[in-house]
């Protein structure tokens, strides 16, 4: 099967290729899916498990990639609650061979019926947002209706869904980003917008929860923001300064098919939306982890 293929850790995106690789077995509790579209996080050639497996053995050549939307090519021995043919989509394990090929082979639960409503691209682009919005907001951060959430980076990929979800649950929603950001940021349902390069963080009051996907500085400066009882939440990295009398967690997005199903049924109905940037062939994928510029919204990949 075709599929993007990394080898060396120190040659970064240099060493990214098209190529051929074995087509997969489906293990115990596993299914193969035929990808149909795949989303990649630009960062994730840095990631351990992009290299090694559980146990922290080398894994070259590997496939990078782990969010997808296909259909069912074959079931591993007692694999239950999907079917082959079943158009499904979700994220693949962190420490396998990833979704940027022709095949791919991911444990059932990771996995969530897709509507025949909701294409595959949309559907490509949902599970890292969808489910760290979900799980920043809910599991970590405990929102309640009436609550105020600050959204680092709310016109990204990420901040996007969360402003959207948070709103929708009843939360007053301060979105953060650059200049340029203001108008993307109020349309994916934020009530006020910071902007960094401009305005003080500390215009932004004293919150409920702080949803940070940029660490460092703004990272740092934010948990002052967050009142007693409240939540800094964040994916960037384990925070270095803490809220006073409040949560600080850091977290890393893990599969969910309730939450993939909650987040599907947004979609069918408008209640959200994704931001899709650039959509490309796989036969481009290399070329798309090395974009001539910053990219707006989600890149997609899609294979015949």
């Amino acid at each position: 099967m075709k599929a993007v293929i990394v080898t060396d850790q120190n040659a970064g995106t240099a060493g990214m290729t098209l190529g051929e690789r074995p087509e997969p077995h489906a293990s115990e509790n596993d299914v193969v899916v035929r990808v149909r579209a795949s989303g990649f996080t630009p960062g994730e050639l840095t990631w351990p498990g992009t290299w090694t497996d559980r146990a922290g053995r080398d894994r070259t050549p590997s496939i990078p990639g782990h969010e997808l939307a296909g259909v069912v090519d074959a079931l591993g021995y007692g694999t239950t609650g999907l079917t082959v043919g079943q158009r499904v989509f979700g994220l693949a394990d962190w420490t396998r061979d990833g979704t940027l090929a022709e095949l791919v082979a991911v444990e059932a639960r990771n996995l969530a019926p897709l509507p025949a409503d909701i294409d595959f691209t949309t559907a490509a682009s949902l599970p890292i947002s969808g489910l760290t919005a979900w799980q920043g907001l809910f599991v970590h951060g405990r929102l309640q209706a009436g609550q105020s959430v600050l959204v680092h980076g709310a016109a990204g990929g990420v901040g996007s869904v969360v402003s959207q979800l948070a709103r929708e649950h009843g939360a007053h929603v301060i979105g953060t980003g650059r200049t340029a950001d203001r108008d993307a940021a109020l349309s994916f349902g934020a009530d006020e917008f910071l902007d960094l390069e401009v305005d003080h963080l500390d215009a932004a009051g004293q919150v409920d929860l702080v949803f940070d996907v940029i660490g460092g500085d703004i990272g740092a400066r934010s948990a002052a923001l967050v009142r007693p009882g409240g939540a800094l939440v964040t994916i960037a990295a384990p925070p270095e300064v803490k809220p006073v009398d409040a949560a600080a967690v850091f977290f890393v997005v893990e599969a969910d098919r309730a939450q993939l199903t909650e987040l599907a049924a947004r979609v069918r109905d408008g209640r959200l939306r994704t931001r899709i940037g650039a959509v490309h062939p796989l036969e481009e994928a290399v070329q798309a982890f090395n974009p001539a510029s910053r990219p707006v919204g989600k890149t997609i990949i899609t294979i015949r």
